[in-house]
């Protein structure tokens, strides 16, 4: 919403370009999944060194760390929105809940549906409001074309740092194995898992910033506080459209601290030789000191939660290339991958 709102249509292409780099890194993962006979971290000591499988298990732990601080205040200003009240506080109590939900696996399947239906509620507000905003379509595929206009690094870091996530590709090889996927299943985990599940929040990603542009963007001033974001929806839901954006954005914020410190304590609890479930005791501790990171930063920033969303985003780029190469290393690796080892245009 900030980049539609500070720069119209100029960033669309990063989206374009994440999303591809995302489907390629993702899919390589897919196949390290399979091929890999405990996991990912522990095939990157066998073949890499024990050393360079402890720093990809800290080096994620790292990213989720900084990803821990945009769910922590994305989820205490969505329902200070809902609710009232401060966004610090309920940033707590979310964190406390997440806590809970992480030790009570059962309880998250149910409360996963509900935060698919909001985060559904706010795509469905999107895609309408793409059509009733009225968009400039010649400007936004100008917006393809590579352009960085003046004052956008950052956002444009934080956009690949969100949508060219090197933690969430990593991270698929877990799920890969866990699904005890095979080389027969390959093809079909790419057709209807791996490329739509890609591609849907890239277009959901470009849309967002198509809207903001048309109903945001027309000051050329990027919206600096949560209810000037969730102005958003105004033109299609008036008063309304200000909840449907909270629920959304407290859905996405939510299930994201749940999934984020589930990934990184499971990944550096690898890397350091205690077990690659999420389940063993030093998964659980890390993925406590993940929420606790995201608390902590929150109560000591609190004057500008937007900017802070934006800034941790952006510092995942000074770890993220260096698990993608891993990822590009290990998927060539012929011991390894066999038939399923990277082609040159896959590289």
């Amino acid at each position: 919403v900030q980049a539609g709102s500070g720069y119209q249509y100029a960033l669309i292409w990063v989206i374009v370009v994440s999303t591809i780099l995302m489907i390629f890194l993702t899919d390589m993962s897919v196949r390290l999944g399979i091929r890999s006979p405990l996991s990912l971290i522990s095939s990157i000591k066998e073949h890499l060194g024990t050393w360079v499988g402890v720093l990809a298990g800290i080096g994620v732990f790292l990213i989720t760390l900084c990803f821990s601080v945009g769910n922590a205040v994305g989820s205490g200003l969505g329902l200070s929105m809902l609710f009232g009240g401060s966004p610090v506080m309920w940033t707590v109590i979310c964190t406390v809940v997440v806590a809970g939900i992480l030790l009570l696996r059962n309880v998250y399947r149910v409360v996963e549906k509900l935060l698919i239906v909001m985060v559904a509620l706010m795509a469905i507000a999107f895609i309408a409001s793409a059509f009733i905003s009225r968009p400039d379509w010649t400007a936004a595929a100008a917006g393809l074309i590579p352009s960085a206009p003046d004052g956008s690094c950052l956002l444009i870091l934080a956009l690949v740092g969100t949508n060219f996530s090197v933690n969430a590709a990593f991270y698929t090889a877990y799920g890969t194995k866990e699904r005890r996927r095979t080389e027969a299943d390959y093809r079909d985990v790419t057709i209807v898992d791996t490329i739509p599940g890609i591609v849907a929040p890239g277009i959901m990603t470009a849309l967002v910033i198509l809207v903001a542009a048309s109903v945001l963007g027309r000051t050329g001033e990027t919206a600096p506080t949560i209810v000037a974001l969730a102005g958003i929806f105004e033109p299609l839901a008036g008063p309304l459209g200000s909840t449907i954006f909270a629920l959304g954005f407290f859905g996405a914020a939510f299930s994201s601290m749940i999934a984020n410190a589930t990934a990184g304590g499971t990944m550096l609890s690898d890397g350091l030789g205690r077990g690659a479930s999420s389940s063993s005791a030093t998964a659980k501790i890390v993925s406590g000191s993940i929420l606790a990171f995201g608390i902590a930063v929150t109560l000591i920033f609190q004057s500008s939660p937007i900017e802070l969303i934006v800034v941790a985003q952006a510092l995942t780029i000074f770890v993220a290339p260096v698990l993608a190469a891993l990822i590009i290393v290990m998927a060539n690796r012929r011991s390894l991958m066999g038939e399923m080892r990277n082609t040159w245009w896959q590289n």
